[in-house]
């Protein structure tokens, strides 16, 4: 039996941040969401009406677009068990999980990454970029990690239930390299990835981000950036990359993750650093697990939150999304791949006020925009891109509580 593609169902709930048009969809405004009838033609959301007779009840529950995972690392996830490590910094957390890799076996990474995957798709998650940590070899630029190709394996298996991208993470030193930086971006753009570095105080950044620019525009490459994951008042990544995608105006999407001293530095340097940002239509992700976790380690009680200013970038307009970044390993030693628990992280560090559902973009349309692949509102999609919820409530849902379980609206239509 097939679902019809044309059916109302009734009593439905949809978050009014999730609607492009919300003049023509219909329904009745119910605090932050739309209530009413849901209305399907041809297999897609046409809007709601308020009254008439209903093909099924969906009994007040919530519909949405699924959640996007802008930032983590499958490579690293669930590795805490095994490592000699009792926590510290962003610099002990690097040498800790590069010790690990002496355990990074084909069906290790396999096996943890496919964990994470099938964690992201229970949670309603249907895209994601995860890095891969590049070894850099630079007599053999063409060499591919290891876990690039296992991750990329399970894209495969898994496409269709999720889409699955992956972000080469190389250290910003090697990128200065012009020789190198144009034979691995070579290899990167024929096997489908983005470019990324780890840009901290380098002193060969600025070379390093002036190549990767080059090599992203020869190939048609999207840019991803670990940037000034610190509290420095030197640190100065965001600003040099912002320049320079303003400079080349580059057609691909930049993407910046971390910027962790953006929230500490003097408030006209900030300013002017988060307008440079915008104009030159740099995404941000904010990742609070590890930031909140690895950052100012040098006092006893620790006070800045190490959490990039999630509020001003808003305001100035600049896309931000919230990833989670790492799960169980040397930079987090606790969490699970699920965008409904970072947003409500992201909601308590970030200080961001209700109404909740106002916030869902931030793990849905913003992080998909930074990831180059626009998701479509409720109201442009077709029933089987959505989905349907346990709660009805926003509050319940970003919990990740009980009732925050999904399945597909299509399931919900009635068949033939």
């Amino acid at each position: 039996m097939t679902a019809r593609l044309d059916a109302v169902l009734g009593n439905a709930r949809v978050p009014a941040s999730l609607v492009a048009d919300a003049q023509r969809f219909g329904g009745r405004r119910d605090r932050d969401c739309f209530a009413g009838n849901l209305v399907v033609r041809g297999g897609s959301v046409a809007g709601m009406s308020q009254d008439g007779p209903v093909d099924t009840d969906l009994g007040g529950r919530l519909v949405t677009t699924p959640f996007v995972e802008p930032h983590c690392h499958l490579d690293k996830c669930f590795t805490i068990e095994r490592l000699d490590f009792a926590g510290g910094s962003l610099l002990d957390a690097i040498t800790a999980q590069s010790a690990d890799k002496a355990n990074w076996t084909y069906g290790d990474l396999r096996g943890r990454a496919e964990r994470g995957i099938r964690e992201m798709v229970a949670a309603g998650t249907r895209m994601v970029r995860t890095h891969v940590d590049w070894e850099v070899d630079m007599r053999d630029p063409d060499r591919l990690p290891l876990a690039w190709r296992v991750i990329g394996d399970l894209a495969e298996e898994w496409r269709g239930r999720i889409t699955i991208q992956r972000a080469a993470l190389l250290p910003i030193a090697s990128m200065a390299d012009a020789g190198y930086s144009q034979a691995v971006g070579r290899v990167i753009a024929q096997s489908g990835g983005a470019l990324g570095a780890f840009v901290f105080d380098q002193p060969e950044r600025a070379a390093g981000i002036h190549n990767m620019f080059s090599v992203a525009a020869r190939h048609g490459l999207a840019l991803d950036f670990h940037v000034d994951e610190g509290l420095s008042p030197e640190l100065d990544g965001l600003e040099l990359i912002a320049r320079e995608a303003a400079r080349t105006a580059h057609a691909e999407p930049v993407l910046c993750g971390h910027a962790c001293n953006l929230a500490v530095i003097e408030q006209d340097v900030r300013k002017q650093r988060i307008e440079l940002t915008a104009r030159a239509g740099l995404s941000v992700v904010a990742l609070p697990s590890s930031n909140l976790y690895l950052q100012d380690r040098d006092r006893t009680i620790p006070r800045e939150r190490g959490l990039t200013a999630v509020s001003e970038l808003l305001a100035a307009g600049v896309n931000v999304a919230f990833g989670t970044d790492n799960v169980q390993d040397a930079f987090c030693p606790v969490g699970i791949h699920d965008p409904k628990r970072t947003l409500a992280m992201g909601v308590l560090a970030a200080h961001l006020p209700p109404p909740l559902g106002d916030r869902l973009p931030l793990v849905m349309q913003n992080a998909a925009k930074a990831l180059g692949q626009p998701l479509a509102p409720v109201d442009r999609s077709p029933a089987d891109a959505l989905l349907i919820w346990e709660t009805g409530d926003v509050a319940e849902l970003v919990s990740g509580g009980t009732y925050a379980r999904c399945r597909s609206l299509h399931d919900a239509m009635p068949s033939h």
